[in-house]
């Protein structure tokens, strides 16, 4: 046997073994892509479902909330519009008349058979975002909201602390809110409500469904990447066992 032939021999398992690596990447992106591609047809389903009550609060310790998420779900109660809160946002392909920069506008709703959820009322731009406006804006009375059932929105090393000193908050947090504002009873999920009268604010009706999905394109560069190392080690294993240059 050649040395040439020995070298390559001995190169041989490690690129295998680095091109099997780079293939098991490229399939894992695969099962990811399926698993994202039914989770936006499970959210569409329950979005399309019809509302149901929420559940009672006495259920809210052992609550499993993805399970609920996205479901189109609804609640009788009283605002307590002296509670509202802002949530940073910026709102892009918007429903409604309004986008850009400005806040979710969330209340606490005291729930007739006990316990409070909060509302997320709907998106007002940074020009129409006066607490005081909004706060008057609250429906008076025992009302009906019917909406989309939400988890927490997840904080990350880049979320501004929040200003409860000045109801502003930078995540959909119903935990946090709650305790700045000195409930105790609040539910673990918050309620997107559905649209009001056209052109009101806030403006009902924009939940997000955006679920990032580049796991095509990921497996397709890992497979790629697997497969020139492999003709790039052909083509030199060629060239070595031929005495070309």
């Amino acid at each position: 046997m050649s040395p040439a032939a020995r070298r390559l021999l001995k190169v041989a398992p490690l690129v295998l073994v680095v091109a099997g690596l780079l293939g098991g990447l490229g399939f894992w992106q695969l099962e990811r892509l399926a698993w994202k591609e039914g989770l936006v047809a499970l959210v569409h389903e329950r979005m399309n479902e019809p509302a149901t009550p929420i559940p009672a609060a006495a259920d809210w310790p052992g609550l499993d909330v993805a399970a609920w998420s996205y479901r189109r779900a609804s609640a009788t109660g009283t605002f307590d519009a002296s509670k509202t809160v802002r949530v940073y946002t910026v709102l892009s392909d918007q429903k409604g008349r309004y986008g850009g920069p400005g806040y979710w506008i969330l209340a606490p709703l005291a729930l007739s058979g006990g316990g409070t959820v909060i509302i997320n009322r709907g998106f007002a731009p940074e020009q129409l975002a006066d607490l005081d406006a909004l706060k008057a804006a609250t429906p008076n009375g025992e009302v009906t909201i019917t909406g989309v059932v939400r988890e927490p929105e997840a904080r990350n090393a880049f979320t501004p602390a929040d200003a409860p000193d000045k109801a502003l908050f930078f995540a959909r947090d119903p935990a946090a809110i709650a305790a700045a504002l000195g409930l105790s009873d609040a539910a673990p999920f918050t309620i997107d409500a559905d649209p009001g009268l056209p052109d009101a604010v806030p403006q009902g009706g924009e939940t997000r469904i955006a679920f990032p999905n580049r796991h095509l394109e990921y497996a397709l560069t890992w497979f790629g990447l697997s497969a020139t190392l492999v003709a790039f080690f052909a083509a030199y294993a060629l060239r070595s066992l031929t005495g070309r240059t």
